[in-house]
């Protein structure tokens, strides 16, 4: 799974989903769905251009982290009775 860091990097600059939007000329849905970590898809010209604005590099903006599978209690560890 991917985490994007797109929120962490407004909140450091202190900008607003409308001020990215001006600012690269992306629109403004695509930010707010990298944003909330709801974007199924994203453009390599929408990676570039935000990395272009916040100075990051592809892996501050996005990260690869092991999605972690649903666990099952042991058998041997129960619940309230």
């Amino acid at each position: 799974m991917l985490r994007c860091h797109l929120s962490t990097l407004m909140g450091r600059d202190k900008l607003r989903i409308s001020d990215v939007a001006r600012l690269t000329g992306l629109n403004r849905s695509t930010i707010a769905a990298l944003y909330r970590e709801t974007a199924t898809r994203v453009d390599l010209s929408t990676i570039e251009a935000l990395c272009k604005l916040f100075r990051c590099s592809v892996g501050e903006l996005l990260e690869h982290v092991q999605a972690s599978a649903p666990t099952r209690p042991h058998p041997t560890e129960r619940g309230p009775a």
